[in-house]
């Protein structure tokens, strides 16, 4: 057995009865204080270091056993004395840590047994029998026993330290639903990946290759033109060739504004450069304000960069304001944009202004939407986003 877990037997008694002490002052403190103003806080805070305990159980495991437990997600984000309250009594993940420092005191003491106890007194028994010089049939009993005590006592801690690992994995590691969101979550991010890059290369083939062609055959008749111009009778042929130029030049503009409606080229150089480029082309003077620390990713920046086109929109066509500011900005690992105006306000969320399809298109990469808009206005709509996927 390696040495790491044999340092793991003989520490797990002493630590988990500290474990045991502290779930059951906890819960003793918690329960008894129940009915009074501070027993529910009490017992939230009891959890959350009930939590850290587990933790610091799941690194001690990985630094003696060599088992890489994966962490569990981290709590929920909860502003507010009561809302923190509320979401560490119901935090799964404090309540599963609960529960492996309270399995964890008869684990470590068959651990103890079969990996101290149990060689202990074989080694014992032989040495007995040599020093005591017992009578035949006893000296053969306890050094068989000595011989097999030896003998299973690797054997019996193995099978103990598997079913450590097992209970540490079961209860200090991701539940099964946490499991199921990271899937998820790993299968979204890969297919937002896939479909940017799929998506560049639909615009790459339609720049290189249509639009190209396009332009090719607009110069070929503009050649026709100048041709059919010199000669002395041109007739229909001349008209003809002079619209399918103007069709041409018409299907060269409406393919350019489609690529850049697929993935704009401002973007190439991210968010911080495209925001300029859009805000300058709204129907109203637009302040700018962006300050980002870290580049967000492609599927972030793309996502806030048409919410902003379509809530700029929205204040050029319905607003009736005359000014705007837009306001980008990475606070920790979340990109803040801020977009107000000062028009007549009144926006609703699914009132036909496209603010429920930026909703969606925000929950898909765990965004939200926030709306300030009274009548008389202003109005003021953030948008968060994480910075990374």
């Amino acid at each position: 057995m390696r040495p790491g877990a044999i340092v793991f037997a003989l520490t797990g008694v002493p630590l988990s009865l500290l474990g045991m002490a502290y779930v059951l002052a906890v819960l003793y403190v918690g329960g008894l204080l129940s009915l009074t103003v501070i027993g529910l806080p009490v017992l939230a805070t009891g959890l959350s270091g009930a939590r850290h305990l587990g933790g610091a159980h799941a690194r001690l495991m990985r630094a003696l056993l060599g088992e890489d437990i994966d962490p569990p997600a981290p709590p929920a984000a909860a502003p507010g004395a009561w809302a923190w309250i509320r979401s560490r009594l119901s935090d799964v993940t404090a309540w599963r840590s609960v529960l492996y420092l309270t399995l964890r005191l008869p684990l470590d003491l068959v651990a103890l047994v079969v990996t101290i106890a149990l060689p202990a007194f074989g080694v014992w028994s032989i040495v007995w029998t040599a020093m005591a010089g017992p009578e035949l049939w006893l000296a053969v009993t306890a050094v068989l026993g000595g011989l097999l005590a030896v003998a299973v006592a690797p054997w019996a801690a193995r099978t103990v330290m598997r079913a450590h690992r097992s209970l540490g994995r079961k209860l200090l590691g991701p539940s099964t639903s946490q499991l199921r969101v990271r899937t998820l979550e790993r299968a979204r991010t890969l297919a937002f990946a896939e479909g940017a890059r799929d998506l560049r290369q639909v615009e790459r083939d339609l720049h290189d290759g249509t639009q190209a062609q396009l332009v090719a055959i607009a110069m070929t008749l503009s050649l026709a033109t100048d041709t059919l111009e010199g000669e002395a009778a041109t007739g229909r042929t001349g008209a003809l060739v002079a619209r399918a130029r103007k069709q041409t030049d018409a299907a060269i503009a409406e393919l350019r504004r489609l690529v850049d409606g697929m993935s704009p080229a401002a973007l190439d150089r991210g968010l911080a450069d495209a925001l300029p480029h859009l805000t300058g082309q709204a129907g109203v003077s637009v302040a700018l304000t962006v300050e980002m620390s870290q580049r967000p990713d492609p599927v972030i920046e793309r996502v806030a960069y048409f919410c902003v086109a379509e809530l700029l929109t929205n204040v050029s066509k319905h607003s009736g304001a005359t000014k705007a500011s837009v306001d980008a900005r990475v606070v920790g690992k979340t990109l803040r944009v801020q977009v107000r105006d000062d028009g007549v306000g009144g926006a609703r969320i699914g009132a036909g202004s496209g603010l429920a399809g930026l909703r969606e298109r925000l929950t898909a990469v765990d965004g939200t939407l926030g709306l300030d808009s009274p009548p008389g206005g202003p109005t003021t709509v953030v948008l968060r986003m994480p910075v990374r996927i």
